[in-house]
């Protein structure tokens, strides 16, 4: 069969042959065991609906197996033959452009390439999955290519209820992830569900179908690392940055402390991935014993060398050495995946990977000490640098929430807050967010490289436009990333699909989106589908990252999150996601994402216009009304810009009135 053929064939009819467990392929860890008899029999039922009852006696004990033996029903015999990857537009099956666009972007998030754990779904993480098993992913596909523009599917934690009729002005795909009920946002609540097959963590952007690979965080990174050395007032060259985790989203890292100019030692426990990201250039070079390490970093730091190096070993043991060693770390934070410490998430001190492994799946509780024993040597470690005036920052993982609850030395001396700030409330928030400033990101359709050089081209032509009138207060930002986009070439950040990332606010995204409409309208470029990170200005609130710098007294409030899916769904979205989690974990966090296809028409001309002024200013809005300075400024531009906008501003209330009552 061709690959158009298997798309729209489906779950097929006829039993493929069981497939073999490859294990040469970066697999997710066994998942704990965590269902009683009873629902195991429910979580096996639940597995076997996807199919017709004759094929029910020979899938029930492999499926038991699956379970048994990886904690999770993957179905691997259904892992289909073709390649998977984001393939040009024109090659999938399909009665509407905007369906066929969304095939592409699933296929990207689960390209080997891209992808952390394929063979499960999982885009990076270790548990942000696009579907939580492989008939999932087949319906959906079946689906899509079977859609009309009068038609939505819908999408309950990776299994595709649905197509039900709705218009052609309605989203495509309407996606929700892991949305519990409060009281059950627990992370074993999350484990129980994932196993009966009822429910999944989409992370961020990998259930959102709208990962770019290690590039969608690399230029955050890149300005997080540049700003860094500029709040400690030191050039990045010859200046040494230690962190850790090279998976998904962390991958980004390393060569994001290339681009800003300085030494990078980011560790990782995972031989695997550490190979993975040295062949696609994300690490120049790989160091297996601290013993080579300790001499290689002080020469590098000696010729002031712009490199970055992978240390495959536990960070704790970098921190620790470097102490005693006294090389000086300048900037230091950690990217591991802390929303995900029982399962893969974060690995213990002194015990090898694949004894890790064996005894996170078959004794979770010693796992759990060892993991937060290690977490208290790590913030110790920590803590004697800080002291010789290490700048460091949490990147948002949940680090210092997974400390703390570990017992460990992080909170200042009023015993409430950190001691040491997120990125977001000493980068991010004041500086890019309270602007409308973040990662606006798009993908050439047609899979062209020539295609990504136009877009690149286009977009700095109207960045360098703009900020010949751009305020004091943004030229900084505006200045970052017109040198971003002038190197993305040369610095080789695809991964995967032929997509660009750069942080923008809310006119420099509609004049970039219109720019590239009128180039599909002239035909010297493809379609192209519009995206961001949840990662922004609107689409998240998360207490400990993303809404970190709101100080009103709401940031556990997630009113701007839904706001923003609802209002860009009836705005002109082509798609629009919510999800429960994210890079903070299952209960920490309420998150959104959208995809906007271009077409060149006057139609997507309105509806990126509509959707994308909504999407930024929905969250300047928010930050304005908790007292934010840069908000407050951004959200009165924004109104001299559109007459339609009104919003309140927030009256500031003299500090010395409170001296006296």
């Amino acid at each position: 069969m061709t690959f158009q053929e298997q798309i729209l064939q489906g779950i097929p009819s006829l039993l493929p042959d069981p497939k073999p467990y490859d294990v040469a392929i970066n697999h997710a860890p066994k998942r704990k065991e965590i269902l009683s008899a009873d629902e195991t029999k429910l979580a096996l039922k639940n597995a076997l609906r996807y199919f017709e009852p004759k094929h029910h006696a020979e899938l029930l004990p492999e499926f038991k197996k699956e379970l048994e033996k990886y904690g999770r029903i993957y179905m691997y015999r259904f892992r289909p033959d073709y390649q998977i990857f984001a393939r040009p537009i024109s090659e999938y099956p399909g009665k509407c452009e905007q369906a066929k666009a969304i095939m592409l972007m699933i296929q990207n998030n689960l390209d080997y390439a891209v992808a952390q754990h394929p063979h499960e779904l999982i885009t990076y993480g270790g548990n942000g999955a696009v579907f939580q098993n492989w008939a999932q992913y087949l319906l959906t596909m079946k689906y899509l290519s079977e859609m009309t523009e009068e038609q939505t599917l819908t999408m309950y934690s990776g299994h595709p209820m649905g197509l039900f009729p709705s218009h052609k002005e309605a989203p495509r795909v309407v996606v929700t992830n892991g949305m519990v009920i409060p009281n059950y946002s627990k992370p074993d609540d999350w484990e129980k569900m994932n196993a009966l097959g009822v429910s999944q963590y989409g992370q961020m952007t990998a259930g959102s179908y709208m990962y770019i690979g290690p590039q969608g965080i690399v230029h955050g990174t890149t300005i997080t690392v540049l700003n860094g050395f500029r709040k400690i007032k030191k050039s990045p060259k010859g200046g040494l940055f230690i962190t850790s985790g090279l998976g998904g989203m962390s991958g980004a890292q390393p060569k994001a402390g290339t681009i800003a100019g300085c030494v990078t030692v980011c560790a990782e426990v995972n031989p695997k991935i550490t190979h993975i990201r040295h062949s696609q250039g994300w690490i120049n070079e790989v160091i297996e014993n601290i013993e080579d390490l300790v001499p290689r970093v002080k020469k590098a730091l000696y010729n002031q060398e712009v490199v970055s190096i992978g240390y495959l070993g536990n960070i704790v043991d970098v921190w620790e050495r470097f102490d005693q060693e006294n090389i000086h770390i300048d900037l230091g934070s950690d990217q591991t995946s802390l929303h995900n410490p029982w399962a893969g998430g974060y690995y213990p001190v002194g015990i090898s990977f694949d004894d890790a492994n064996e005894m996170m799946a078959n004794n979770p509780a010693k796992f759990k000490e060892e993991v937060q024993k290690t977490l208290r040597r790590h913030a110790k470690a920590i803590n004697k640098h800080t002291i010789k005036g290490t700048y460091f920052f949490d990147y948002g993982n949940a680090f210092l929430l997974e400390a703390s609850r570990a017992g460990a030395d992080v909170f200042d001396t009023n015993k409430i807050d950190f001691k040491y700030n997120s990125y977001v409330q000493d980068i991010m928030g004041p500086m890019c967010f309270d602007y409308g400033f973040g990662p606006f990101r798009w993908v050439c359709a047609s899979g062209k490289p020539e295609d990504l050089a136009k877009t690149d081209e286009i977009a700095c032509t109207v960045l360098e436009e703009m900020m010949k009138n751009s305020p004091p207060e943004i030229k900084q930002q505006m200045a970052d990333n017109i040198q971003w986009i002038k190197g993305a070439q040369e610095n080789k950040l695809v991964v995967g699909s032929q997509a660009r990332i750069l942080y923008a606010d809310a006119e420099g995204r509609i004049k970039i989106a219109e720019a590239f409409n009128q180039a599909i309208a002239k035909e010297e470029i493809g379609f192209i589908i519009l995206g961001r990170d949840h990662h922004d200005v609107s689409g998240t609130d998360s207490p400990y990252r993303e809404t970190s710098n709101i100080y009103d007294g709401s940031r556990f409030t997630a009113d701007m999150a839904i706001q923003n899916v609802i209002g860009d769904s009836f705005r002109g979205a082509t798609w629009v996601s919510i999800h429960n989690g994210g890079g903070v974990g299952w209960g920490e966090v309420i998150n959104g994402g959208f995809g906007m296809v271009l077409d060149g028409s006057k139609e997507a001309s309105r509806r990126l216009e509509s959707m994308l002024f909504w999407d930024v200013n929905n969250g300047i809005s928010r930050r304005n009304w908790a007292r934010n300075e840069g908000a407050i400024f951004a959200i009165k531009r924004a109104m001299q810009t559109q007459p339609l906008l009104k919003v309140t501003i927030p009256t500031i209330v003299d500090e010395e009135l409170f001296k006296i009552v």
